[in-house]
This record gives structure tokens, C-alpha cells and sequence, in this order.
């Protein structure tokens, strides 16, 4: 892949042209790389998730382009639903086409519809003679699904509104490409519109069982997430060698830039961020090779954070390099420099901030999840719509629960000698033990304040999930180094070292986020938003050329500005 990458992918080139050229997809197909996660039986390679993700870490550091082509047929696309849930017939009939190279997409959103599948519109009628599905609707955002050949098609039974899942060959009757998206990166994406017309699906069609179709998609996301925090892997060790190199050779002031002690913080920061990222999608990739384990948060955690972060590191890779990172390639080539295309990185990056669940909806994904247990047992107390009977009744439930929970909240060890083993990693360990029940008291507090308008107070529910998720990067990055040392690896060492720097910037992170759960301005900055979307700041907006007046049609009479009001303070 390294070879086939180097000497055959030209990122430039592909970005330039917006397109996949023939003989890259040709050269994917004969590695079998749209196969790598398919069976052997089925003609695929088998690999394992670790083996699988070391490839889309190597392409995240080259194009990602290639990783949303491969990643959206492989992990979210047909085999990995079939693989899971398909009947045999099913596997047979499907995942030797797709190891061939017969390229898959998975359709789920609609132009109404985003992160919110109860709202579905696409339909899926069963005929009479219960021999097919009739199915109507439209799909929006379908990566592959210009180019693909077959997709999974989440639809709703428009009686029961349960949902269920299909494959759909593009070739059938009624299935038609309608736009072709372009997007500020990812210029090659092959995403667009798709719409189905009354398309016949044989009922052996179906994936798994009818109405499982949500369980299925989330199941099929959990194990798909784990492609983009492992290809930002590879975007941050590329950034990584890119800042590295330049600010040693670039010289400002008689010294190297990264001599200076501003662009130092940041190298070292994003070393120490890397090794983290790392750690975290190797953590959650072997936990889903090994099985037995429910990964929902660890790969939204993982989604979430390692895409935060490697944005941040992509943003400063822009700002080391300055105005080199901000000019393309292709014209640092024609004036005799190295071509290193940051500001293509920059742009093909961003999208992994909002795909596969953006990082909003994987905080309110992950605080639902944080509060389930209290909701479990005292929901009826903070449920207004809930009778004083129902609520006098689950008291007992909640004193039961709370009087054995709460006070191992706070009695926990979380001091020397604990975790001595890893030696000068235990303190940070230490810290994450205690932060974690303090996190716990944190959303119990949390509930007893605010009751039922917890579910709104995002502000406070994402601050614990910030906290979560750094202790999660904590323990994975300590863990890791540990594992390295005690298999006496030439770099356990320095990866000690990286460990340490970045569990001392994620604790002062994790104790801001503490401070600021009560201490902030979430109240006036929520007014001033719905005060923004009622319109009562509007006068801001004076002096531009508005949206309205931009696409009103030519010739049309233009407003004229009020005269500019200017308010004098006066001593």
C-alpha cells in the first residue's frame, strides 16, 4: 500500500480534478483493499481491526480522499452490516462482490433528516404477497453513492414507523443519482443525491430481522467510527513530521523557529497529542477485535476527541508553516519549493469534525449515556409530568441505590502507593481515579439541581463529557507507555516522556472543566442567542451585502444603509 501510495496516488492531482482517477481505483481493487475486512471465505482478506486500521492510518497521512472512499464501503457501507447481520444468503450473494472491488454505500440521511433517524421519510412498503419492499424516498450525503454499485438503505415502515435495513443495487429500476455534492475538501468525494421510485426490493433483502434497522445502523457506526480517529492518526504524525523539519531549518532571528519558546509549546504539545490519539484508537480498535465489549462510548470517545485534536494540531501545522502552509502545492512546486499541501490537509480534514456524528451529537450521545443510571433509578422524581403516587413510590428504589453509590463517590483511594507500578505515571493515574468519582458526584449534583431541565443545560452535560473523555485519553496514554516498557521497546523511554507532558496538560484541562461546571456564563450567553435569533440584534448586521440582496435577482432596487450611528462615551 505504501509503494502503490507513493508511486501511484497523486493527491494534488486528485484534489485538482475533483475525481478518482480509473487506475487508482483499478490498483485499490487488484490489492484487495475493498476487501480487507471481509471474510476469506468470501474471497476478502480477513483482517483484523488492528490490521485494518494501520492501513487507514497510513492513508490518513497521504490523502483523505482514499480514506472516505475505502472507509464508507468498508466500514459503514455493505460488508460490515452483512458481516454482523446478514443472513448467509445474504453474505454469499453480496461480500464476494464487494471484496472484488464493487464499491458500497451507506444511506441514512435525508434532506430533513440528520442526526435524528426517528424522523425518517424514506419508506419501505411490503407487498402484498410479502415477496418484496416497495421503497420511496430520497437520501442525501451519500459518500460513494455516485460511484457505488450496491448500498444499505435505512428505511421506515410507514405504519409501524419502525425501521429496517436493505441492500439496494443501483441498477434496479427507480434508483437514480440526482446531484453530485461538492464540498470545500474531499474534492474527489463521490456524494450526492440518491432517490428511489417505487424500486422493488426482494425481501431477502432485508438485513437482520424488520424494524431493526436503527440497531443495526448504530451497531454498524460504533465499529465505523474507529476509521477517522485512526486515520487522524495518521494526519497528526504527518503534521507532526511537517512542523518538526520546518522549524528546524527555518531560521528567524538567529535561531530556528522552533528554538523560540512560542512555537516550541506547540511542537511539543502536538507530539504529546499524537501519542495520545494514538493510544486512544489503539485502546478501542483491539477492545472491538477482542469482543465481549459494548464500544459505543469508547469509539465515540475516541471519534470525538482524537478529531477535536487533530484539528487543533492540523490548525497549528498551518500556523508554523505560515504563509507556505496557506499556498497550495502546486504553486510551491512552480516557484522551486517542496510541495507539502497544508492547506489541502486543512481542507480535506475538517468534514471529520461532522462525519459519521458530529462532535455535538457525540456529546449528547455520550451524556445520555453518563446519566442513564441516575435516570434509571430516580427519574421519577425529576419527571414533572409523573404523579406524587409514582414519585412517593420510587423513593425506596432511590434511597436503596444512593446510600450504597454515593458514599464510595467520595471514600474511594486515589493516593500513594496506588498504581506504584507504573511508576512516574502513577501520579497521573492517581489523578484519574480521583477525577473519575468526582465526575460521578459532578452528574449526581448535576441532576439534583437542575432536575428535568438537566437535559437541556448541553453546556454543563458536554463540560462532563470533556472530563470523560480526557481521563479516557489519560489511561489509554499511560497505558500504553507502561505496555511499552514492559515489552522493552527502544522508545518506551521517550513514549514515558510524551505520556507525561500530555497527561500535565490534560489535567490542568480536566480541572478548568471542574471550575467552570458551576462557575460560568452558560444563563447570559444562552439569552443572548435567542435574543440573536429573534432578531433583536440584527442592527449588527448593517453594512454588508446581505444574504437576501446576494441572490436577489439582477437589476432588483438595493436597500440603502441607515446612517451609521456612532455612540460616544464620555469620561
Amino acid at each position: 500500500m505504501k509503494r502503490f501510495l507513493r508511486d501511484d496516488v497523486d493527491s494534488a492531482e486528485i484534489d485538482a480534478t475533483g475525481e478518482y482517477p480509473e487506475h487508482v481505483l483499478d490498483g485499490l481493487r487488484r490489492m484487495g483493499a475493498f476487501g480487507m475486512k471481509i471474510p476469506k471465505d468470501y474471497g476478502g482478506l480477513g483482517f483484523t481491526n488492528a490490521e485494518y486500521q494501520k492501513v487507514m492510518q497510513l492513508l490518513g497521512s497521504v490523502d483523505g480522499n482514499v480514506v472516505a472512499l475505502l472507509s464508507a464501503h468498508q466500514s459503514i457501507g455493505v460488508p460490515q452490516p452483512l458481516k454482523l447481520f446478514g443472513s448467509p444468503e445474504l453474505k454469499k450473494k453480496y461480500l464476494p462482490r464487494c471484496a472484488k472491488g464493487e464499491i458500497s454505500a451507506f444511506a441514512l440521511t435525508e434532506p430533513q433528516v440528520g442526526s435524528d433517524p426517528a424522523r425518517l421519510s424514506t419508506t419501505a412498503e411490503k407487498t402484498a404477497d410479502g415477496s418484496a419492499y416497495v421503497l420511496n424516498g430520497t437520501k442525501l450525503w451519500c459518500t460513494n453513492g455516485t460511484l457505488a454499485k450496491l448500498l444499505v438503505v435505512m428505511a421506515v415502515d410507514p405504519k409501524t414507523r419502525k425501521i429496517s435495513a436493505f441492500v439496494v443495487e443501483t441498477a434496479w429500476k427507480g434508483v437514480a443519482v440526482e446531484h453530485r455534492s461538492r464540498f470545500m475538501g474531499l474534492r474527489a468525494l463521490a456524494n450526492g443525491v440518491i432517490s428511489f421510485k417505487d424500486v422493488r426490493v426482494p425481501a431477502e433483502n432485508l438485513i437482520g430481522q424488520e424494524g431493526r434497522g436503527l440497531k443495526i445502523a448504530l451497531t454498524t457506526l460504533n465499529d465505523g467510527r474507529l476509521s477517522i480517529p485512526n486515520g487522524s492518526v495518521g494526519t497528526a504524525k504527518l503534521c507532526l513530521e511537517i512542523c518538526r523539519k520546518w522549524a528546524a531549518e527555518r531560521v528567524q532571528w538567529g535561531k530556528p523557529v522552533g528554538k523560540h519558546e512560542a512555537i516550541a509549546h506547540k511542537i511539543s504539545s502536538m507530539a504529546a497529542h499524537t501519542f495520545a490519539m494514538e493510544s486512544i484508537a489503539a485502546l478501542a480498535t483491539q477492545m472491538a477485535d477482542r469482543g465481549g465489549y459494548d464500544i459505543r462510548l469508547e469509539a465515540a470517545a475516541a471519534k470525538e476527541w482524537n478529531t477535536d485534536r487533530c484539528w487543533e494540531i492540523v490548525d497549528d501545522t498551518m500556523q508554523v508553516r505560515g504563509g507556505r502552509g496557506y499556498e497550495t502545492e502546486k504553486s510551491l512546486a512552480a516557484r522551486g519549493e517542496q510541495p507539502i499541501g497544508v492547506e489541502r490537509i486543512m481542507r480535506d480534514y475538517r468534514i471529520n469534525k461532522i462525519f459519521e456524528g458530529s462532535s455535538e451529537i457525540m456529546h449528547l450521545f455520550m451524556a445520555r449515556e453518563m446519566v442513564d443510571k441516575h435516570l434509571q433509578v430516580a427519574g421519577a422524581m425529576i419527571d414533572p409530568d409523573k404523579p406524587v403516587s409514582a414519585k412517593m413510590a420510587a423513593l425506596p428504589k432511590m434511597g436503596a441505590f444512593y446510600a450504597a453509590w454515593y458514599p464510595t463517590r467520595w471514600l474511594g483511594w486515589g493516593r500513594w502507593p496506588r498504581y506504584s507500578e507504573f511508576g512516574l505515571l502513577a501520579t497521573h493515574l492517581r489523578f484519574v481515579e480521583r477525577s473519575a468519582r468526582k465526575l460521578a458526584r459532578a452528574s449526581f449534583h448535576g441532576m439534583l439541581r437542575y432536575q428535568a431541565r438537566l437535559q437541556n443545560k448541553q453546556a454543563f452535560l458536554f463540560r462532563l463529557v470533556d472530563v470523560a473523555n480526557e481521563l479516557f485519553a489519560m489511561a489509554a496514554t499511560v497505558a500504553r507507555a507502561q505496555a511499552l516498557a514492559a515489552s522493552q521497546r527502544p522508545e518506551a523511554a521517550d513514549a514515558r516522556r510524551l505520556a507525561d507532558v500530555f497527561c500535565r496538560i490534560s489535567r490542568r484541562r480536566v480541572r478548568e472543566l471542574f471550575a467552570a461546571l458551576w462557575d460560568n456564563d452558560d444563563v447570559p450567553l444562552y439569552r443572548m442567542g435567542i435574543e440573536v435569533l429573534d432578531g433583536r440584534h440584527e442592527w449588527l448586521e448593517r453594512g454588508i451585502l446581505g444574504l437576501d440582496e446576494m441572490h436577489a435577482p439582477s437589476g432588483a432596487p438595493v436597500a440603502e444603509a441607515e446612517p451609521a450611528k456612532v455612540a460616544v462615551g464620555v469620561s
